[in-house]
């Protein structure tokens, strides 16, 4: 089953057609993967926060958890602004949080974001979940880039090279 779907697109390149997916990326195989552990997790916090729980959180987690989770807002908001427009005009994102990382969207949401918010909530159920987009993310990331690869060509590799944290 085809689970693209597609937006006409006023682009200069002769009226072709966005594909959703290509704004989502992996993230459907993320959230397929991620999304038991959360129902699980947010219930079992629900109906057992004392095996959840950070300890209060004290505050040198808390003064942390609100300076990490700051940034990591404005990444995945920045993050989420460039992909809304350039993809859909077919362009290679690079500048931004796109230079430090390939995949800074992820990264932001699960290592900075999530974490952070769940010890802010006392619970250690935000870093579990965080580290498990991470590695999904990880994990399909490189099917993503292949199709980066495929319509960028040289423009991705020389982008591929450039960034500070492959890796991340």
């Amino acid at each position: 089953m085809n689970t693209s779907t597609s937006v006409s697109s006023d682009r200069e390149s002769g009226g072709r057609k966005l594909d959703i997916m290509a704004l989502v990326g992996s993230g459907d195989r993320i959230g397929r993967t991620v999304l038991p552990f959360l129902v699980v997790g947010v219930v079992a916090n629900v109906l057992r926060p004392s095996w959840f729980s950070v300890g209060g959180p004290p505050a040198w987690l808390s003064a942390v958890s609100w300076a990490v989770l700051g940034v990591g807002v404005v990444v995945w908001l920045w993050s989420v602004v460039l992909i809304l427009t350039k993809v859909p005009r077919h362009e290679l994102i690079t500048t931004g949080p796109f230079a430090l990382a390939k995949h800074p969207l992820y990264t932001g949401v699960s290592l900075l974001v999530l974490p952070w918010l769940g010890f802010l909530l006392n619970t250690w159920l935000g870093l579990a979940l965080g580290l498990l987009i991470y590695f999904s993310a990880r994990r399909y990331a490189p099917a993503e880039e292949q199709v980066l690869a495929e319509e960028f060509g040289s423009e991705w590799d020389a982008y591929a090279s450039s960034v500070a944290f492959p890796w991340l």
